[in-house]
C-alpha cells in the first residue's frame, strides 16, 4: 500500500514537470514554407526570435546595398584619368584661398587625380605670395607668373601648353564661377562632346557688363552660326585634343567656342551658377566694348579665310572693280553724247572704285602666295587613325 501511494505521487509530479517543460519549449508559429512545414519548427522561442531578427537584419542590409548599387549605376561615370584646371588671375589675393578650398571639396567625390595651374598675369598685390604658400603645402597646385600683364588669352594659352590631364577645366579666380559645376561639365564631356561651355543664365554683374555681353553673344551667335548663349563664360571644359589645337592670343579668349568649332570639334553648353563678386574689382572696362567688334572680325577671318584669303579679298576687289567699271562706263556714254565731265564727282568715284578693286585683288593674291609658301604641317586635325 505504501509503495503504490508513493508510485502514484511520483507519476503525478512527473506529469506536471513534463507539461510545464512542453509549454515552455512550445515552438513559435511561423509562416509555412511551400512544403507546408513550419520553418522554425523544433526551435525554442528565444532562438526563433534571434533567428528572425538576424534574418530581418540581413534583409534590410541587402535592400540597402541593392539601393546603393542602383544609385551608383545612375550616377554619370567620369571616364577621365586626370583633370587639369587652368585659372588665370590678376590681383585676386583675397579670393585665392577660398577658391582653393572649394576646388578641393568639389573634386574630392570624383576620386580622380587632378592638378591646378594658377596663371598670375602680372599681379601687383600679394596674389603670387598666396599662390606660393598653397603650392608648398599641396603638390597638386602649380603656378606660372608673368612679369607683366599680358591678358587673359596669353594666360590661357600658356596654361594649355603646360597641362598634363586628359581633360581641362578653365575658370576665373574671382569666386563668381562655382567649382561645384565641374562634375556637371565633365559629365557632359563624357556624353561625347569635345567642349562644354558654361552659360551664366542668371548673372550677377554690373548693368553695362551684363547687357553688352548679351549683345556680343547675340551678334557672335548670328555670325558664327553656333547656337550657344554665352561665348565668354570663363567656366569651360575641354578634352585635351581641343586645347592642343587652339591658338589663343590677343583677346580671342572670348571666341574660343568659335575657334574650336572651326577645327571640327563638337560644342555644347550647360547652365551654371554665377555668384556675385566677393572681393576686389571687376576688370571689365569700356575699351573692351570696342575691342569685341575688332576681335569678332578677326575671328571671322581666321575661321573662314585664313587658308584662302583670295576668297575674301578677291571677292571684295571684284565687286569694287565692277562698280567702278559701271560708273565709268556710264560717264563714258555721257561724254560721247557731248556732256562735259569736268564738274562730275562721279568720275573720281569710278576711278577710286577701280583702284581699290585692284588693290583688294592684289592683297588676296599676295595672301595666297604666303599661304602656299608657309604651310603648317599640322594643318588638319585628325580625329582617328587605324
Amino acid at each position: 500500500m505504501f509503495l503504490s501511494d508513493y508510485w502514484l505521487n511520483f507519476e503525478s509530479n512527473l506529469t506536471k514537470v513534463l507539461v510545464a517543460d512542453t509549454e515552455q519549449n512550445k515552438p513559435i508559429q511561423t509562416e509555412k514554407s511551400e512544403s507546408g512545414q513550419s520553418q522554425n519548427s523544433g526551435k525554442p522561442e528565444g532562438e526563433a526570435q534571434k533567428s528572425s531578427k538576424k534574418k530581418n537584419f540581413y534583409q534590410r542590409r541587402r535592400q540597402y546595398f541593392n539601393k546603393n548599387k542602383q544609385t551608383e549605376s545612375q550616377k554619370p561615370r567620369i571616364p577621365f584619368k586626370k583633370i587639369s584646371l587652368v585659372i588665370p588671375l590678376l590681383n585676386e589675393e583675397e579670393s585665392i584661398n577660398p577658391l582653393t578650398n572649394e576646388i578641393r571639396k568639389a573634386i574630392k567625390p570624383l576620386n580622380t587625380a587632378y592638378e591646378v595651374i594658377f596663371i598670375d598675369d602680372g599681379s601687383t598685390d600679394r596674389s603670387l605670395e598666396v599662390i606660393k604658400e598653397i603650392c608648398k603645402t599641396d603638390r597638386r597646385f602649380k603656378y606660372i607668373s608673368f612679369r607683366k600683364n599680358y591678358g587673359k588669352s596669353a594666360g590661357l594659352q600658356v596654361g594649355f601648353q603646360n597641362v598634363t590631364g586628359d581633360v581641362v577645366i578653365t575658370m576665373d579666380a574671382d569666386l563668381q564661377d562655382d567649382p561645384n559645376e565641374i562634375p556637371n561639365l565633365l559629365a557632359k564631356l563624357a556624353e561625347g562632346f569635345d567642349l562644354c561651355s558654361g552659360w551664366k543664365k542668371v548673372r550677377h554683374d554690373p548693368f553695362i557688363k551684363k547687357y553688352s555681353s548679351r549683345f556680343f553673344n547675340f551678334v557672335t551667335k548670328v555670325i558664327s552660326g553656333i547656337k550657344i548663349h554665352d561665348f565668354n563664360c570663363g567656366l569651360k571644359a575641354y578634352r585635351k585634343e581641343v586645347v592642343e589645337n587652339l591658338k589663343v592670343y590677343g583677346e580671342l579668349h572670348r571666341y574660343i567656342p568659335v575657334l574650336a568649332k572651326w577645327q571640327g570639334f563638337t560644342i555644347t553648353e550647360i547652365p551654371v551658377k554665377h555668384h556675385p563678386r566677393r572681393y576686389g574689382q571687376t576688370k571689365f572696362g569700356i575699351s573692351r566694348f570696342f575691342k569685341g567688334f575688332i576681335d569678332l572680325i578677326t575671328v571671322v577671318f581666321l575661321t573662314r579665310y585664313i587658308k584662302r584669303p583670295m576668297h575674301l579679298f578677291g571677292l571684295l576687289g571684284a565687286i569694287s572693280f565692277l562698280f567702278g567699271l559701271i560708273v565709268n562706263g556710264y560717264l563714258t556714254y555721257l561724254w560721247y553724247t557731248g556732256i562735259p565731265l569736268s564738274n562730275r564727282p562721279m568720275l573720281f568715284l569710278g576711278m577710286l572704285l577701280i583702284i581699290v578693286g585692284v588693290q583688294f585683288f592684289s592683297v588676296g593674291f599676295l595672301g595666297e602666295i604666303l599661304v602656299h609658301k608657309i604651310r603648317d604641317e599640322k594643318e588638319y586635325v585628325i580625329k582617328d587613325k587605324g
